[in-house]
């Protein structure tokens, strides 16, 4: 299982649509959609989770493709380094 980072989502993007999207390429086995606390509006980034061959697929097709308006970043999530304090 794969953890793709989905980033330069419009703040209109809700999860349905970012799951239908992502479903082309194979199954979603998760999804997470950032949003706003307050307003509940994207903010701009999500997480898709898929089998190792289909994620690299959907980056492959959607790295780069519009989407609403703007170009989406699609890659393996990086795993996080130390925070500071």
């Amino acid at each position: 299982m794969k953890k793709l980072f989905i980033g330069n989502l419009p703040t209109t993007t809700d999860l349905k649509e970012l799951e239908t999207l992502f479903s082309q390429f194979g199954r979603v086995r998760s999804s997470q959609l950032i949003t706003d606390v307050f307003s509940g509006k994207c903010k701009g980034f999500g997480f898709i989770e898929m089998e190792g061959h289909e994620a690299r697929a959907a980056i492959a097709g959607l790295n780069g493709r519009d989407f609403n308006g703007q170009p989406l970043k699609v890659n393996f999530e990086a795993p996080k380094s130390g925070r500071r304090r």
